[in-house]
């Protein structure tokens, strides 16, 4: 889904905030500083939000901004795939969240799958490496990079988690409403894709 506003919005950010970052002379800064100001109002006009709660989220990114890193787990039983509730939203994603500084996506999927859903998983394949500008989740002001990695059930039992309401299965052809924001139907349906097909080679982008 194509959101020209939006994509303009996050190149002006990205821009301003490399400026800041790097920039020596405090003229360059306050027109760096001009220029995610538009970047947020342009969001703003937009989208409805309030101008200082996206200055806010801008201000608080520090350095060269880079696409942040998003990690999903696919976990079968019975061929039917494990999701949870998610209490933000109420509707269901792949239990999973944004890396952590010092874990690798390995551990990232395994300690989310265990904080979200109560089971425990070793990670068996990494099935794809997606950009979400190029599928079909709503607007964010971020970019993001997301990884699905498919997970071999070990042990545990449903449990839920701080920012989970409820954990369970569900086959293909009966898929609850999703968290577009996390995964989308042509996502759940490539993971259903590489259970049935093992020996397919890993999607990028």
């Amino acid at each position: 889904m194509s959101h020209k506003w939006l994509e303009w919005a996050k190149r002006i950010q990205s821009i301003s905030q490399a400026g800041i970052t790097f920039s020596k002379d405090i003229y360059d800064i306050e027109r760096y500083e001009e220029l995610r100001n538009i970047s947020a109002e342009i969001i703003s006009e937009y989208t409805g939000l309030e101008m200082e709660k996206i200055k806010d989220l801008f201000t608080g990114e520090k350095g060269y901004q880079t696409p942040k890193v998003d990690v999903r787990g696919a976990v079968f039983k019975d061929n039917k795939i494990l999701l949870v509730r998610e209490k933000i939203d109420d509707r269901w994603s792949l239990p999973g969240g944004f890396c952590d500084i010092g874990l690798s996506p390995s551990e990232n999927i395994v300690k989310e799958v265990k904080e979200e859903s109560g089971y425990d998983v070793n990670t068996k394949k990494l099935i794809a490496l997606l950009d979400m500008n190029k599928h079909s989740h709503p607007p964010q002001p971020y970019h993001y990079y997301k990884i699905f990695i498919q997970c071999e059930l070990t042990g545990g039992k449903a449990e839920t988690g701080l920012e989970t309401k409820d954990v369970r299965f569900f086959s293909e052809n009966n898929l609850p409403k999703l968290s577009t924001g996390r995964n989308t139907e042509e996502q759940i349906y490539m993971l259903f894709d590489f259970l049935i097909n093992p020996n397919k080679v890993s999607i990028f982008d």
